[in-house]
């Protein structure tokens, strides 16, 4: 069944990044000139899923203006004969059929994946968390897209972490080696001892509908929040899960430092930017 559909949850109130993030949207925030939302539709788009649906909360209005016409602004982009920032201005409009549909109650990345079934239905559909940003160079989601049309049942990006980061991240026991393994297990944020590897899940998902069924029934579980992990636990043994091991450029923007780190690996591989960013990098990090 060919994949079209797109969950983006954007619930999340942003408090690493506050006071930034208290009329602001977390997903709002800028990578260079871009916000790091729009990266994550992008990514979709490339990989053919042109409906896409994001999954707000409370004072999110900002995520919704943001992918909608501007028509003033365009009007006055177009009266200065500014064509290229009126191009920047109209792209996020033109990218996809977006929806939006409210959390409410913020009972975890389970419960804003289940609020999403009425709109995706009885197929396939895949999971791009706002926080973690894939390169354009990279088509990780493109990959997870043809194994799961092939293959059937669920697709999960993993990533290979140190021991000590493993207890951050939902964890894969695995069958087979390379780029491609099956999953045989899930564990969410496990103590170092306890982990069945050290293959991370990170926050891309193509997911059978089938996980609906099961998240229907997950109890709450680790922070009192019904975790997809746990329902991706049980969906191992109803259907085939097969995990894609991540190997390229991934980019945190959910820790402040990492957000930083993003912002300046990305400005300088710009034309416009990294030159001059570069050199004055290199002018300034000798004095500190």
């Amino acid at each position: 069944m060919t994949i079209r559909k797109a969950v983006i949850p954007a619930a999340g109130l942003g408090t690493r990044f506050l006071p930034a993030t208290k009329a602001v949207p977390k997903e709002m925030l800028p990578v260079v000139d871009v916000p790091a939302i729009q990266y994550v539709v992008e990514e979709a788009v490339r990989a053919g899923l042109t409906d896409v649906l994001m999954v707000s909360g409370r004072a999110k209005r900002a995520l919704e203006d943001h992918f909608d016409r501007a028509v003033e602004l365009e009007q006055v982009l177009e009266a200065k004969g500014d064509a290229e920032r009126l191009a920047v201005v109209r792209a996020p409009s033109e990218l996809a059929d977006l929806h939006y549909v409210r959390q409410g109650d913020p009972k975890g990345l389970g419960h804003a994946v289940l609020v999403a079934a009425e709109h995706v239905g009885n197929e396939p559909f895949a999971v791009l968390l706002g926080d973690d940003l894939i390169d354009a160079r990279d088509p990780l989601l493109e990959e997870m897209v043809k194994i799961q049309e092939r293959e059937g049942g669920s697709v999960i990006a993993l990533m290979e972490v140190s021991p000590e980061q493993v207890s951050l991240y939902g964890c894969a026991a695995v069958a087979g080696s390379g780029d491609v393994v099956q999953i045989t297990g899930l564990v969410e944020k496990p103590a170092v001892e306890d982990a069945p590897s050290n293959l991370a899940v990170i926050g891309r998902y193509v997911l059978s509908p089938t996980v609906f069924e099961v998240l229907r029934r997950t109890p709450p579980g680790r922070g009192g929040e019904i975790q997809l992990t746990d329902a991706l636990q049980e969906l191992v043994g109803l259907e085939p899960m097969h995990g894609v091991v991540f190997r390229g450029r991934r980019y945190d923007t959910g820790d402040r430092l990492e957000y930083l780190k993003t912002v300046v690996r990305l400005a300088s591989e710009r034309d416009d930017l990294g030159p001059p960013l570069l050199a004055w990098l290199r002018d300034w990090l000798p004095q500190q």
